[in-house]
């Protein structure tokens, strides 16, 4: 039954309607997405790379304008998953000095790429230069293909 059609101005049946839309706002905000989840996808979005494949590796390229090699992390997670992550800091502000327009992006960024099963984890290399992070994953050579082996029939 809905408490809200009844009209009754009983303090029983106001409670009751009190309970009832604090109960679905509660139940609203169990569904909603965390706080981390919303940060990380916004991080993840904010953050456009090119990927190339050559022969012998793979290249992950991200631009990355203002930033020092110690502002990024380039890590590899469960042995598949590179992450490249840092953070662009806004600058202190200077007494009197005051922003009149800011549209630099600054916060934390990410991004994760599932690496194939023939990349060499053991085998990268980052370089950041002039604005631009590269990244580069080694290939590991192609399985050799297994010879016949030949045994030998004996008399018996």
């Amino acid at each position: 039954m809905d408490f809200r059609m009844v009209e009754v101005d009983s303090p029983l049946f106001s409670t009751l309607r009190h309970m009832i839309e604090t109960s679905e706002d509660i139940d609203k905000s169990y569904n909603a997405p965390t706080q981390t989840f919303v940060r990380d996808a916004k991080a993840m979005a904010s953050t456009p790379a090119d990927v190339k494949e050559y022969p012998n590796s793979y290249v992950f390229v991200i631009d990355m304008p203002g930033l020092k090699s110690g502002d990024i992390k380039v890590q590899v997670e469960d042995d598949n998953v590179l992450t490249i992550s840092g953070e662009r800091k806004r600058e202190e502000e200077k007494e009197g000095i005051k922003y009149v327009r800011m549209e630099r992006r600054v916060g934390k960024f990410m991004r994760k790429f599932a690496l194939p099963e023939n990349a060499n984890t053991d085998a990268i290399s980052a370089v950041c230069q002039e604005g631009v992070l590269t990244v580069t994953v080694e290939k590991l050579p192609p399985p050799q293909p297994k010879k016949p082996k030949t045994i030998e029939v004996k008399i018996a």
